[in-house]
């Protein structure tokens, strides 16, 4: 396992970590909350196939950036390309949980020819209008609550919303997590990731669709998700409520992942 500092386009210094040395580039992007330990175990159980990457997504973890407005959509896609060009990769598998399924598909749409395939586990919510007003209001509430009372007092309350794999990826992370970081990283509520389902059917790379199954993640979503994509295969397995920790998650999602890494048709 090797831990190293890269650089985003706007020159801002990021952090991710690499498992296994062999096989070809697997990018898998934690969910806004967690950082990139969340993902070791996954990538532990996919390290013969594939060098697997996890960064810390901008704003988490190591990867500190108390700056709101470096937290957009566009500016985590860029993110991505930026830790593919550090590490000479032209073309990757890339995956994530929740916003890092936001991520994927965001790099995906936009750079078709750096992702050679995609992996979302618990698709986001596409918001319309009133609803995307009330998630930048819920994300600005958040936010206030990190900075006057901490990051742990600060996702109390939010938690129980959530099935208890991803209670228990978050607690974890709060101890490596900057209050102002994680602040300003709420202010990604205030950007679109997409207008509509329908903008998805661009995205040409095969793509396995984990499902989530609570109302931030919703299971008809992944659904549709996976019908809307041209390449789309939704896997026979989702993030339900009957997983605990990170290791469950892994042990539940990994065949269904290594099946398709092994014929992404």
């Amino acid at each position: 396992m090797t831990t190293f500092t890269y650089h985003g386009a706007d020159g801002h210094p990021l952090h991710a970590t690499t498992i296994g040395a062999d096989g070809p580039p697997l990018v898998l992007l934690h969910g806004g909350g967690p950082d990139h330990h969340s993902l070791l175990p996954l990538a532990r159980r996919l390290a013969d196939l594939h060098t697997v990457i996890l960064p810390d997504v901008r704003g988490y973890g190591r990867s500190v950036c108390a700056d709101p407005a470096r937290h957009t959509w566009d500016q985590y896609t860029c993110d991505v390309l930026a830790l593919q060009d550090h590490l000479g990769i032209r073309s990757a598998v890339l995956g994530g949980t929740g916003l890092g399924a936001t991520v994927t598909l965001r790099t995906a749409l936009a750079h078709p020819d750096r992702v050679r395939a995609a992996i979302l586990i618990g698709v986001e919510d596409i918001e319309d209008d009133q609803d995307k007003e009330a998630e930048t209001a819920f994300l600005d509430a958040f936010a206030a609550r990190v900075l006057a009372d901490g990051v742990e007092a600060a996702w109390a309350p939010i938690l129980e919303r959530f099935p208890p794999v991803i209670g228990a990826m978050v607690r974890d992370a709060i101890p490596r997590s900057d209050p102002a970081s994680i602040a300003a990283a709420a202010a990604i509520g205030r950007d679109r990731a997409f207008r509509g389902l329908d903008e998805l059917a661009a995205i040409s790379s095969p793509t396995l669709v984990i499902p989530g199954t609570d109302p931030r993640h919703p299971r008809e979503l992944g659904e549709q998700v996976a019908g809307v994509l041209r390449r789309g295969r939704l896997a026979p397995v989702a993030v339900s409520a009957d997983l605990h920790t990170a290791d469950d998650l892994a042990a539940a999602i990994v065949p269904a992942i290594r099946a398709f890494l092994s014929d992404p048709r």
